[in-house]
């Protein structure tokens, strides 16, 4: 049963890519089409009734020929303030294709989480390779604090590491070895890359290439330096790696009545343009040695886009799988039996997915599924009818759990109070005069 119902579309002038849409604070998007244009997608309270939005933004320094390649933004880790947008972009001067990064961010106070303002304070940097994918990540710094960078690859077989000068107030280019040392030498172009921060002050980097080759690395981000790395090669360019914890539920606690969740480890999936996706188990442990296969995840073209995301807020994870055959896949992971995730439903649209979100838009603490395809912005909402059955569901178990809970407590009095009667005994004679 697909648990969703489509609230809006929105139809962009220009199509999309796979890199063309991102989070831009809480509770906003951020489309890049191909001619030049970034939209800004939200929901505007209009009495007492949110209403979709869908505005350009007039990011400066952007030509009206360019051709946006990649879009991504973050907001700064605390105590800095401010939300940082990179647009890589490709401007055809007619004899050559020059491609830049253009970096914004208002340092002005009061203006750091301004759209309008943030579009028009612009780093404008010119590239020497052609940009992909536009990445952030989070990286501890000496002092035990952390910060956001941008990574870029391109199709020099390289990544690009672009860190803020807070001093300068501007963002800058540096050696990437420094702060990623698994990103080197690397087989191939980088089509999509992950990362994952787990306990110990470590990571898990992923890395999907044109040529096939997938790699990922155990790195203790203390030096940094690599402790772990794996490869392994498909027969086709690597569209997705997605890295994720996966939880799993164990037997109901007869106490208290309600299911405790234990964690199953880290795991990778890896989607490519004409192979089965696949999910690597427990990759910390055991690198890329222990595979599941997706059945029919082959049969509606490349698999191109992806998510892993609690659907039916059961505490597992669903696989969401995103084609260019104009199918969006839901795989539901079984920890018993002979195949771990299973198709659970599959949902048509009229032209091929490019990327999903899954984000708050309406701020009203239940998510929304945003789906770029090429004609536009789809936004998909949990059905209200089958969410407020779970909510009832789940506080009748609650309720119960804690009746079960009093009765139990009311049983048990009558053994303590026994218990507590000598001992009050020999206070009361205690405190009693002598005759």
């Amino acid at each position: 049963m697909f648990p969703f119902v489509e609230d809006s579309f929105s139809r962009f002038p220009s199509q999309s890519n796979i890199y063309g849409l991102c989070q831009a604070g809480e509770q906003q998007l951020l489309t890049a089409t191909l001619k030049g244009k970034v939209v800004c997608f939200r929901y505007q309270e209009l009495q007492l009734k949110g209403r979709p939005v869908a505005k350009e933004v007039q990011f400066t320094y952007i030509p009206v020929d360019a051709e946006i390649v990649s879009i991504d933004a973050f907001t700064k880790s605390p105590p800095n303030r401010g939300l940082v947008v990179g647009i890589t972009f490709i401007k055809d001067s007619g004899d050559k294709a020059t491609p830049f990064l253009n970096i914004y961010c208002d340092y002005e106070p009061g203006s750091e989480f301004n759209l309008d303002s943030i579009a028009q304070s612009c780093l404008n940097l010119e590239l020497q390779f052609t940009p992909f994918q536009l990445y952030h990540t989070e990286v501890q710094c000496e002092d035990g604090s952390s910060e956001t960078v941008f990574l870029l690859s391109g199709h020099d077989q390289r990544i690009h590491l672009y860190k803020e000068n807070a001093s300068l107030h501007q963002f800058e280019e540096q050696p990437v070895e420094r702060l990623f040392p698994e990103l080197q030498r690397l087989p191939s172009n980088v089509l999509w890359l992950d990362m994952l921060g787990i306990a110990g002050n470590r990571r898990i980097s992923a890395f999907g290439c044109q040529n096939g080759c997938v790699g990922l690395a155990l790195v203790n981000q203390t030096g940094p330096e690599v402790l772990q790395s794996w490869r392994v090669q498909f027969d086709s360019p690597i569209s997705t790696v997605l890295l994720f914890p996966l939880r799993c539920q164990t037997e109901p606690s007869h106490a208290s009545g309600e299911t405790s969740v234990e964690m199953k480890g880290y795991n990778l999936l890896v989607t490519s343009t004409i192979e089965m996706a696949v999910v690597y188990r427990d990759v910390h442990e055991f690198g890329l040695s222990r595979s599941t296969c997706l059945s029919e995840s082959d049969q509606w073209d490349a698999v191109v886009c992806a998510l892993v995301i609690d659907l039916d807020f059961d505490g597992q994870k669903e696989v969401l799988l995103g084609t260019y055959g104009q199918e969006l896949l839901c795989y539901k992971f079984h920890p018993v039996g002979s195949r771990e995730f299973q198709l659970l439903w599959r949902r048509s649209f009229k032209s091929p997915l490019l990327s999903i979100i899954y984000l708050d838009l309406t701020g009203d603490g239940l998510k929304e599924l945003a789906v770029l395809t090429l004609k536009g912005l789809h936004i998909l909402q949990h059905s209200l009818a089958c969410t407020a059955d779970l909510v009832l569901e789940r506080l009748s178990q609650r309720v119960s759990a804690l009746r079960a809970g009093s009765e139990l407590e009311s049983a048990q009095a009558p053994d303590i109070e026994e218990r507590d009667d000598p001992a009050k005994d020999e206070e009361c004679a205690a405190h009693s005069p002598s005759e």
